[in-house]
């Protein structure tokens, strides 16, 4: 896919240093890119800062107009963004398209939000000092926006980001992650092709160690949104002084599936809800909570559907679970198998690897002890639990320290209504997979799952300040 440069000041830049992206799926070079040092992050977040002026004097139907075209010419070039991401991030390419059809639609979405951007009266008449006094509040862009985003969405969390803050009349600057960049050079092409003014993004590519800090600790930029690890969205809380600071941060998402539930329903759901794009997903199901009552049907009729699952080639559309992104990562997981099964785990199926190749995996007697079961897997494992009240099901979920999206499985609406009120997770999904997610929706966690809301209505919230006016008519 050939060398791609950087975007900074408005132009792109040889940086005269250079990153080789790998296929994670044979180590196949899937393109070059420049990368930046500390001096070129710093010069590209001056240069966003500099453009504040030209994002907050563009109207909304500018704005727009910007926006829609962006998501007319993704889906244009959709099968183009779907190779490149199959290319460097090893998704199944099936998924690789569906990425670039949601990314299409959520640029539609915050062209919606631009277009409609604005405040509300203050009935300040309410108090008795307010008579006859008329006003309102309305929101402002809050400054230059630093998204640094992850690798497994590398389109569409980076969508979820540079929308809305074009959206809300914000510069940007861009760091995706170093392991898929060459979908970010392509999306930033785009939306330079859609009239994006040429200062509105600045793109770095780099470390975490040098460009990441230089962004977190800049005093320019006023609003930092990072999807990512635990460990390093802390660290980013910590050093990021008094700006704005939203976090997603992944969990290990639970579904429930209730002895009411219908386990053929259920079953495909949770098939790619735990191995779609190899579970590395923020709500990929990791913990499947199921009744007693129902454990060995829906067991049994969940492992043969995870054997019969594609596993191979991303390029092969009938393929469900890939590579890992890396090797190293592939290899923790299976480390952590390996630990399950000596302290008494039972492997369903899989658990062999093969450099970024690690099976389908699913567990049995394990319990939230477990590294397994308690901590991120962000991989192709699963496992299984049984439980005998509704009760005890939501206060083992309950039993973590993320809290991000939970599902449950049940014909009764007494249950749904009881995991909504008593599931400490940002989102819970009646009959579907937690890992379900539109665009548009409010999107984010409790606890270690982070801060904030993602969905363009409410990053562009986030990406606003607002501003309170009042009129003395006395």
């Amino acid at each position: 896919m050939g060398f791609k440069k950087l975007l900074i000041d408005g132009k792109w830049t040889d940086t005269g240093s250079y990153l080789e992206v790998k296929n994670p799926y044979d180590g196949s070079a899937a393109g070059t890119v420049c990368t930046a040092d500390r001096a070129l992050t710093e010069k590209a977040i001056q240069a966003a800062s500099k453009a504040r002026r030209v994002m907050t004097s563009l109207t909304a139907k500018q704005k727009g107009d910007i926006l829609d075209k962006t998501g007319s010419l993704i889906a244009e070039y959709s099968e183009d963004f779907a190779k490149i991401i199959t290319a460097e991030a090893g998704k199944g390419i099936m998924f690789s398209r569906g990425e670039a059809g949601r990314t299409a639609e959520n640029f539609r979405f915050a062209a919606d939000e631009a277009r409609r951007l604005g405040g509300e009266l203050i009935p300040y008449d309410a108090s008795a000092s307010g008579a006859n006094r008329f006003g309102y509040y309305k929101r402002f862009p809050i400054g230059v926006v630093g998204a640094i985003t992850p690798f497994n969405f590398p389109l569409n969390l980076v969508a979820h980001k540079v929308g809305p803050a074009i959206a809300a009349g914000c510069p940007i600057v861009l760091k995706p992650a170093s392991s898929t960049p060459l979908t970010a050079v392509r999306l930033v092409e785009v939306l330079l092709e859609a009239g994006l003014p040429e200062c509105g993004i600045n793109l770095v590519v780099g470390s975490g160690s040098v460009v990441g800090n230089a962004m977190v600790e800049s005093e320019l930029i006023n609003m930092l949104t990072f999807t990512g690890s635990p460990s390093v969205g802390l660290g980013i809380k910590a050093k990021a002084g008094i700006k704005k600071v939203t976090l997603e941060l992944g969990s290990n998402s639970a579904a429930v599936i209730h002895e009411d539930a219908d386990i053929a329903y259920a079953v495909p759901k949770c098939v790619v809800g735990g191995f779609a794009n190899s579970g590395q997903v923020c709500i990929s199901i990791q913990r499947i909570y199921i009744h007693e009552s129902r454990y060995d049907e829906f067991r049994d009729m969940f492992v043969k559907s995870v054997q019969a699952s594609g596993f191979g080639d991303p390029a092969d559309e009938k393929i469900l679970v890939g590579p890992m992104i890396e090797e190293s990562e592939a290899a923790r997981v299976e480390g952590w198998i390996k630990d399950a099964a000596v302290k008494g785990a039972k492997i369903l199926t899989g658990g062999g690897r093969r450099g970024t190749m690690l099976e389908p995996t699913v567990l049995e007697n394990v319990d939230e002890t477990m590294t397994v079961v308690s901590e991120e897997a962000f991989a192709p494992l699963v496992c299984l639990m049984k439980y005998k009240t509704l009760e005890e099901a939501v206060e083992r979920v309950n039993n973590s320290q993320f809290g991000l999206q939970a599902g449950i499985f049940t014909k009764d609406i007494k249950n749904a209504f009881y995991a909504i009120e008593h599931m400490e997770v940002g989102g819970v999904m009646v009959n579907d997979m937690p890992t379900f997610r539109v665009d548009q929706m409010p999107y984010g966690g409790v606890k270690l799952s982070g801060t904030g809301r993602e969905g363009p209505k409410f990053a562009v919230e986030e990406m606003t300040e607002l501003k309170t006016v009042m009129f003395n008519l006395n």
